[in-house]
């Protein structure tokens, strides 16, 4: 392989993008797939083309990946139309495992570029006649993509959806990958401490949020997302995004924040908690002291093996066994190059949890005076799990 440029930031080593691209080979083997087709075109759920390849999808642009099973990569991209580059086998010190890199102008918001990304995959597809495809992030490729795709390839297969082996592979983490979200654990509790820091009386949620995403930024996280929410304590202070965080703080109230981004080399983890602009209500300290209840009940069901839902079942049922409101939406699910990545630990999730996952635990629930979380990292090992970040448990109570 070529030297890296120095330009990456936290690039992963040539040597784990090999056992990625060995896993994935291996597994299209076992199914006959000839080719993986994906196109992803953001950082925060579009992990794919970045877990192959080491280079995110940003800013709605898409990237399309073919990923042969004994062949370089074709990625297409923004570009100018008609390019078409040969990328020498070695890399260009920016793109690994990629040999041929295309190009095209387009769009979401300008519906008649719709195809033109899928014109240049069938034009890369026209040496493998007769593969079997097999189609990744299909929740995420546009309808015209696929259907021009299917219409055009020259292929005498039907197309499978990919999806569920490749998710398997990426959810379980190897030492390299874990290593990255530990120093995105340790960042988001620096975070947190900034944020914290910064608060004050006259302050609006917004520049709160800006200490906490500054701080992440000057060490290389590159993507997040950050919500918050600030209110007067006996309220539901419920976190909000960016376009809600223009109130402004007094003494005396409450403020609550999710740091969710994603570390140097693109691994996401989060952490949320709840400070006081002065004193906790003893209804909100017995409310977060349920919170960690409830996430032990969880914590202790964490183990290879086990099934997401029976977890989520038996969450529920310590809910409504101790008079609390049952989850309907969210609160436990794997991280890694997406902010939400399978498995959830919900009713409806198929995948089994194994060692070395890490996932996010969140147990969350409003009431009309207060809004009660904690969400941490866990990692989860051959006996359980251990937490990852490294912030207090607790309320933070503010001297003003």
């Amino acid at each position: 392989m070529a030297a890296l440029s120095e330009r990456l930031n936290t690039p992963v080593s040539t040597a784990e993008l090999e056992r990625r691209w060995a896993l994935v080979r291996k597994g299209m083997e076992e199914r006959g797939i000839d080719l993986l087709v994906m196109q992803n075109n953001n950082d925060f759920m579009g992990g794919y083309v970045k877990y192959l390849t080491d280079l995110p999808a940003t800013n709605g642009y898409p990237v399309t990946l073919i990923f042969s099973r004994d062949d370089g990569m074709t990625m297409i991209g923004q570009g100018p139309f008609g390019m078409d580059v040969k990328v020498p086998m070695e890399g260009d010190g920016v793109r690994r495992g990629v040999t041929r890199l295309m190009g095209v102008p387009s769009y979401h918001t300008a519906h008649y570029t719709g195809e033109y990304d899928a014109e240049l995959a069938v034009k890369a597809l026209e040496k493998y006649k007769g593969a079997k495809i097999g189609l990744l992030a299909t929740a995420s490729i546009p309808h015209q993509f696929v259907e021009y795709l299917k219409k055009n390839a020259p292929t005498n297969e039907d197309f499978v959806n990919a999806s569920d082996f490749v998710d398997e592979i990426r959810a379980i983490k190897s030492p390299e990958e874990i290593d990255l979200m530990y120093k995105a654990t340790a960042m988001q509790d620096m975070q947190m401490e900034a944020a914290f820091k910064a608060v004050a009386p006259g302050m609006q949620d917004q520049a709160v949020m800006s200490a906490a995403r500054h701080a992440g930024t000057v060490i290389g996280s590159e993507q997040g997302w950050y919500m918050c929410a600030s209110g007067p304590v006996g309220t539901a202070a419920v976190m909000a995004p960016p376009h809600q965080q223009a109130r402004t703080m007094q003494k005396g109230d409450q403020f609550t924040i999710l740091v969710e981004n994603a570390g140097p080399g693109g691994m996401y983890t989060e952490l949320g908690r709840t400070c006081v602009l002065g004193k906790a209500s003893q209804e909100m300290k017995d409310e977060f002291a349920f919170v960690l209840e409830a996430r032990a009940h969880t914590l202790k069901m964490l183990k290879p093996g086990a099934s997401c839902k029976d977890i989520w079942e038996s969450h529920n049922e310590f809910m409504r066994k101790n008079g609390k409101p049952e989850e309907t939406r969210l609160y436990c699910h794997s991280q890694g190059y997406d902010m939400v990545e399978r498995p959830l630990v919900r009713f409806d999730e198929t995948m089994p949890l194994a060692a070395n996952m890490v996932v996010a635990v969140h147990p969350t629930y409003v009431t009309s005076t207060t809004y009660s979380w904690a969400c941490d990292n866990f990692l989860i090992t051959e006996d359980g799990c251990s937490r990852m970040h490294k912030f207090p448990e607790k309320i933070t109570e503010l001297d003003f």
